[in-house]
This record gives C-alpha cells, structure tokens and sequence, in this order.
C-alpha cells in the first residue's frame, strides 16, 4: 500500500513536469507567433498561461498538499509578482530588460493582469480537478 501511495505521487509529478513544460511552450509560442493569433488571445494568453504555469509548479512541488494550498500559494505568488512591479529601481529594472528577467518579474504593473492571472489560475484548477478524477478513480 504505502508503495503504490509513493507510486501514485510519483506518477502526479511526473504528469505536472509535462504540464510546466507545455504551458511554458504555449506560453512563448504565444508570444511569438501571437500575430497568428486572435487580438484577445495574443494579448491576454502570456500572462494566463503564466499563471497556469505557477500554479502546476505549486502543484509539482506539494503534491501530498490540497489544491487549495496551490490555489493560495499561486494568487500569493502571482499578485506579489505584480505588486512588486510598482518597485522601480535601477538594480531591478536591469534585471527586468533581459528576456528571462521580464518573464519572471515582469516590466510594469498593469491591473489588468491580476485579472489574466486570476483566469490562469481558475482554469489550471479545472484542468488539474477534471485530470485527478479521471486518474484517480481507477
């Protein structure tokens, strides 16, 4: 039994590295060919996507915890994220003019995107709900 638990929570780990690495190709997919794509989608598509991507790493990371942990930690992580764009100082902004710095830190507060992540976030939870009752009741 405490073998196939281990198994069980290997296999959801495994399963969510799948998830963080598709959502990061979706997510820079997004933004490269976003010309491709329609307007509402090419420009709200990065920031759900990342907040997608946040909360399946909270997920990956606390497998053994509830959802709504991972809920929580995500609208935590994502919000102060933002919040901290308000934050403009020399040292940081340098950072955030690389392409990595302005994918994690982003350039600038936009409210709008508490919003974006807020969707992000709601549909990770349905997808992550809707995959564990199907892969669960076997």
């Amino acid at each position: 039994m405490h073998k196939s638990i281990n198994s069980k929570y290997r296999n959801l780990r495994i399963v969510y590295v799948i998830a963080i690495v598709s959502t990061i190709f979706l997510g820079l997919a997004s933004r490269k060919w976003g010309l491709l794509l329609p307007p509402f989608v090419a420009h709200n598509a990065g920031d759900v996507l990342w907040a997608m991507m946040v909360y399946v790493g909270f997920r990956f990371l606390l497998v053994r915890k509830s959802t709504y942990t991972a809920i929580w930690l995500s609208f935590v992580f994502s919000f102060g994220i933002e919040w901290r764009q308000l934050y403009q100082q020399d040292w940081i902004n340098e950072i955030r003019v690389t392409s990595l710095g302005a994918l994690i830190l982003g350039k600038g507060f936009l409210a709008v995107d508490l919003i974006r992540y807020t969707a992000g976030i709601i549909i990770a939870t349905i997808l992550d709900k809707v995959a564990l009752h199907f892969t669960l009741r076997r």
